[in-house]
């Protein structure tokens, strides 16, 4: 096993990045984040630029001005890099599929720039950050 994926299994840091969200994904991540949760009990990090981060936290239905810099954010971490779908927006554009701005799912947008990128969904609307905990444990011991 490579030393990166080793790290990433064992200390993620993630960025996270909003395509288009009403915010309530949001306000439950950053409820994660809380004494409450802690999810760094679990060595994960919110890190402030995507070149020191190991996996991606998305939410939103992917707009068409954010899937551009949702690419360019993608391209600026470092591989192999976990993408974490949050919220039913996110995994298939939720109520917004007929809407005129969305630009698609989050999921093809990534694998248009990377077909062989590691996805994990969390589906809810806003998922309870108990479920964000365990969708990340989960796909990270899975790695």
């Amino acid at each position: 096993m490579s030393w990166k994926i080793w790290s990433l299994k064992k200390s993620p840091w993630v960025f996270h990045v909003n395509v288009g969200a009403c915010n309530n994904c949001d306000i439950e991540i950053v409820n994660c984040l809380t004494p409450k949760f802690d999810i760094e009990r679990f060595g994960m990090k919110l890190v402030g630029s995507p070149r020191h981060a190991d996996a991606l936290l998305v939410t939103g239905v992917g707009t068409r001005q954010a899937v551009v810099r949702l690419r360019e954010v993608y391209r600026q971490t470092s591989k192999p890099c976990v993408v974490f779908i949050i919220g039913a927006c996110a995994c298939g554009t939720g109520i917004f599929h007929n809407g005129y701005h969305v630009a698609g799912p989050v999921d093809k947008v990534i694998k248009e720039v990377d077909p062989n990128a590691i996805i994990a969904y969390v589906p809810g609307c806003p998922p309870k950050p108990e479920a964000i905990i365990s969708g990340v444990v989960k796909a990270l011991s899975a790695i």
